[in-house]
């Protein structure tokens, strides 16, 4: 008898996340509108599997009276979505799909670490945060909205610029002056590329190079504004195959961050050759 009622005080199981929306649903499927009974007992059995996540389901059931006809809509299209879940039957294609996308231009931003410019924001913004904090309290009692964080955080950043500004008198519209604004040629990449390999900064020095080529296959604005990733633009060579040891040097340099060594850079630069010939015969 002592173990019968030690079985009988556990408690029951978490349900799964499928099983609590099933069990939602069944509770509250013959439901009259006035009755607010089942809902409570689908609120519980639905926060218990799925907490926070379907806020228009708990709404509908929260209200009074419950909205038993939209609830019991969107619990049978939940249902619906748990058992046809997306899948792809070639997951190696669309994982390079995905690379081939992320590999863009427009998301190199992704890829690099935040600047000393953002993490010295994110440092202003914390050490803001912990000052009001201190002032206000962190619970209960009177709060700063957030507006005031992020308006007081904004008001630093503008003093920090303009102090460093006045304290540079100018040198920074001189340094954005001088570059330039126009596409550039293949001829300026290749000669970039060999600056930099003598540098021994073979990663940007193969990104050159592949800025090189491109330029050449696509034209100049290519490098700087086309919407393709660079083994599309490649495609177009006659010869696509080809430059693959240009290509995948290129890709585990700039995006999986792995180093280019000389071999390495030799061969992508042979590659690259037939490429800069025309353009510097036509220089």
């Amino acid at each position: 008898m002592a173990s019968a009622m030690t079985a009988a005080a556990d408690p029951s199981p978490t349900p799964t996340y499928a099983e609590a929306a099933q069990r939602a649903l069944d509770i509250i499927q013959t439901a009259s509108p006035s009755d607010t009974r089942p809902a409570a007992a689908a609120l519980e059995v639905l926060i218990s599997g799925t907490g926070d996540s379907q806020p228009e389901i708990t709404n509908d059931l929260r209200a009074r009276p419950p909205l038993y006809e939209d609830a019991r809509q969107r619990l049978s299209a939940l249902l619906t979505a748990l058992g046809q879940p997306a899948t792809t039957g070639d997951p190696g294609l669309a994982q390079q799909r995905l690379h081939d996308v992320m590999s863009q231009s427009r998301y190199d931003p992704l890829h690099r670490p935040p600047s000393l410019l953002d993490r010295f924001a994110q440092w202003v913004q914390d050490r803001i945060t912990a000052l009001l904090r201190l002032l206000f309290g962190s619970r209960g009692g009177a709060q700063a909205p957030a507006l005031w964080f992020d308006a007081a955080g904004i008001a630093t950043l503008l003093a920090v610029v303009f102090i460093v500004f006045r304290a540079a008198r100018g040198r920074f519209s001189q340094s954005i002056s001088v570059v330039p604004g126009g596409p550039r040629p293949p001829a300026d990449f290749f000669a970039e590329a060999d600056r930099l390999a003598a540098q021994g900064d073979r990663v940007r020095a193969i990104r050159s190079l592949c800025a090189g080529v491109a330029a050449t296959l696509a034209g100049e604005r290519t490098w700087e504004g086309s919407p393709l990733t660079v083994r599309e633009i490649f495609q177009r060579a006659p010869d696509p195959a080809s430059l693959r040891p240009l290509l995948l040097p290129f890709e585990a340099a700039v995006y999986g961050g792995r180093e280019v060594d000389q071999a390495t850079y030799e061969r992508a630069a042979q590659v690259a050759a037939p490429f800069r010939q025309p353009v510097e015969a036509a220089a």
